[in-house]
C-alpha cells in the first residue's frame, strides 16, 4: 500500500520534531516542505531525505504529490494557512492551538465542511499510549467518580523580549495559547464538561501578555486546578483524582508513563517503550483516517478543538480584567 504523502509548512523546532517522527508511522512519508525562505526549506529537505523544497506555502498547498499538510507555523497564522490548504484540496493536521479564538475555530470548521476536507488539531498528547491507558483506566471505573483534575505546564521563557515569538502580541503571545492549551486539553479529556465557574490569577509581562497563570475551574461535582507559566519551570504532571484512587502522569504533555494509585499504593504502572518523540501516533492516526475515508478524528474531533477555544476565550476574558493590576 502506498504511503500517505506529507507536506510540512514551516521549518521551526516543532516541524523538525514532526519530520523526525514520520519515519516511525509506517504509513506516512515526507514528500515536501515549504518555508517563506528558500534556503530554510532546502536545508530542512537535505536533513530529512531530500523531499521537495518549496519557497512559499502556496506552492506546497498546490503540489499534486502531497496528500496532507502539517502546519507548523505560529498559531496566529493557522487560520490562513489551514484555510489555504483545505481550499487546495489537502487534508490538514494543524499544530495546537488550532486558531486564536472560538470565532476563528468556527470559521475553520465551516471551511472544512464546505470543502468536504479533513482537519485535525495536532494535540499529540491525546494519542500517546500512556494517555490512552489513563483514559482506559477511568473508563473501566478504576478510580471511581472523578472529583479533581490537576495539571500544569510551564517552562521559563527568559529573558523577556517583546519581539520573541512567545511574547509577541502580533503572534498571539502569552502563556495561555502557547502552553496553557495542554492543561486545558487534559481537563477536557477527563471532565468532558464545561466549567460552571472559572477563577483566574494572572501575572503579566511588561508588554501586557500573561506570563504566569493559575486557573481554578468548578464543574457540577468536581474541579480542575490548572497552571501554565513562562516565568518558571512547573512540575508538568497531571493528576486525575477519583473517589477510589487517582492516576498520576509525569510530563503528561509528552507522557511516557502513567501510574494508578489506591491511597498511597501504586497498583498499576504503565510504561511506554517507544523509540520516537511521540508525534508519530497522531500522524499515523491521520493516515488511518484518510485511508478509511473518515472526515473527522474520533480521538481529536473538531468539536473538541472548539471546546478548547471556548474555554480559553473565557480565561482570556478574565485575564484582561487583571491587566494593569500589581503583580
Amino acid at each position: 500500500m502506498e504511503k500517505i504523502r506529507w507536506g510540512i509548512v514551516g521549518t521551526g523546532r516543532i516541524a523538525h520534531s514532526f519530520a523526525q517522527d514520520l519515519v516511525h508511522t509506517g504509513n506516512g512519508t515526507l514528500a515536501a516542505v515549504a518555508s517563506r525562505r528558500a534556503g530554510a526549506a532546502q536545508q530542512f529537505a537535505q536533513r530529512y531525505g531530500r523531499p521537495r523544497a518549496h519557497a512559499g506555502y502556496f506552492e506546497l498547498m498546490t503540489d499534486p504529490g502531497v496528500d496532507v499538510v502539517y502546519i507548523a507555523t505560529p498559531h496566529s497564522h493557522h487560520l490562513a494557512n489551514a484555510s489555504m490548504a483545505l481550499r487546495a484540496g489537502k487534508a490538514v493536521l494543524c499544530e495546537k492551538p488550532l486558531v486564536m479564538n472560538a470565532a476563528d475555530c468556527r470559521t475553520l470548521m465551516q471551511i472544512t465542511a464546505e470543502t468536504g476536507g479533513y482537519l485535525m488539531e495536532g494535540m499529540w498528547t491525546y494519542f500517546l499510549p500512556a494517555i490512552r491507558q489513563a483514559v482506559a483506566w477511568v473508563g473501566e471505573g478504576r478510580i471511581g467518580r472523578i472529583r479533581q483534575v490537576q495539571a500544569d505546564f510551564g517552562y521559563p521563557q527568559l529573558p523577556f523580549d517583546p519581539a520573541r515569538r512567545e511574547y509577541d502580541v502580533r503572534l498571539g503571545g502569552g502563556c495561555l495559547l502557547e502552553m496553557g492549551i495542554y492543561p486545558v486539553a487534559i481537563a477536557w479529556l477527563f471532565q468532558q464538561a464545561d466549567p460552571v465557574e472559572m477563577q483566574v490569577l494572572a501575572r503579566h509581562a511588561p508588554n501586557g501578555v500573561e506570563d504566569d497563570l493559575v486557573m481554578l475551574w468548578r464543574y457540577a461535582d468536581s474541579t480542575a486546578t490548572l497552571g501554565t507559566s513562562f516565568s518558571c519551570k512547573l512540575r508538568n504532571w497531571a493528576y486525575v483524582i477519583g473517589e477510589e484512587g487517582y492516576i498520576a502522569i509525569p510530563d503528561f504533555w509528552r507522557a511516557r508513563e502513567a501510574m494508578h494509585y489506591r491511597l498511597d499504593e501504586c497498583v498499576e504502572h504503565f510504561r511506554d517503550a517507544r523509540q520516537s518523540l511521540g508525534f508519530d501516533y497522531e500522524a499515523r492516526a491521520v493516515g488511518e483516517d484518510l485511508r478509511a475515508g473518515r472526515r473527522d478524528s474520533a480521538v481529536m474531533p473538531l468539536d473538541t478543538s472548539l471546546k478548547f477555544q471556548e474555554h480559553m476565550d473565557r480565561v482570556a476574558a478574565l485575564i484582561r480584567t487583571s491587566v494593569g493590576r500589581p503583580g
